[in-house]
């Protein structure tokens, strides 16, 4: 038995995932909605690969995931970091935006590539950004509040073209983050 044969690829793809979302500090049943691994084995990887390592400061999260959307539209920059994450999401094909600013979720259940392509859409979130108000789990509970339309929404702006992520229960100005933060400091 080699480790490059085929019947082997998809066991090698969730043990991939599931250290990539460890190192960005993914809770437990995040990681094994897109593996399909157990608890228990997601928690010996962690402790395997993580736990003794002096150079690695991965720490494990307890508790649910976060579900308070106010974090998205707390600050204009916060505001622009949730926008960036959701361009990041339908660049990567897991949200569909369609002609009315509405957002459409692509996949219809997590599965490996739809972790990984959330890996590689929060990874070039923490490129853009030098300092990321949005952690892993924020980015999860984004995705799919997003999607659902009911709680955050694209809205427009007034002064320019952007569209940006707007609570649906809060008054919007009409003014994306970027011309709020440039007419404050005009």
């Amino acid at each position: 038995m080699r480790l490059t044969d085929d019947r082997y690829s998809s066991e090698r793809s969730q043990f991939e995932l599931a250290l990539r979302m460890i190192r960005h500090e993914a809770r437990t049943r995040t990681i094994r909605e897109c593996t399909g691994l157990s608890d228990d084995r997601i928690r010996k990887l962690y402790s395997t690969y993580f736990q003794n390592s002096a150079s690695c400061d991965v720490k494990r999260r307890r508790g649910k995931s976060p579900r308070q959307v106010v974090r998205y539209v707390k600050t204009p920059q916060n505001q622009i970091q949730a926008t960036t994450l959701v361009v990041l999401f339908a660049a990567g094909l897991l949200l569909r935006i369609d002609s009315d600013d509405r957002v459409h979720a692509s996949w219809p259940r997590p599965d490996v590539e739809f972790g990984h392509r959330l890996c590689r859409a929060y990874e070039n979130y923490l490129l853009l950004h030098r300092h990321p108000q949005l952690s892993f789990e924020w980015a999860w509970n984004l995705l799919h509040c997003i999607a659902w339309n009911d709680e955050l929404y694209l809205a427009a702006c007034d002064l320019c073209p952007a569209r940006y992520v707007q609570d649906a229960y809060a008054i919007d100005k009409g003014v994306c983050p970027a011309c709020e933060i440039i007419g404050n400091s005009v």
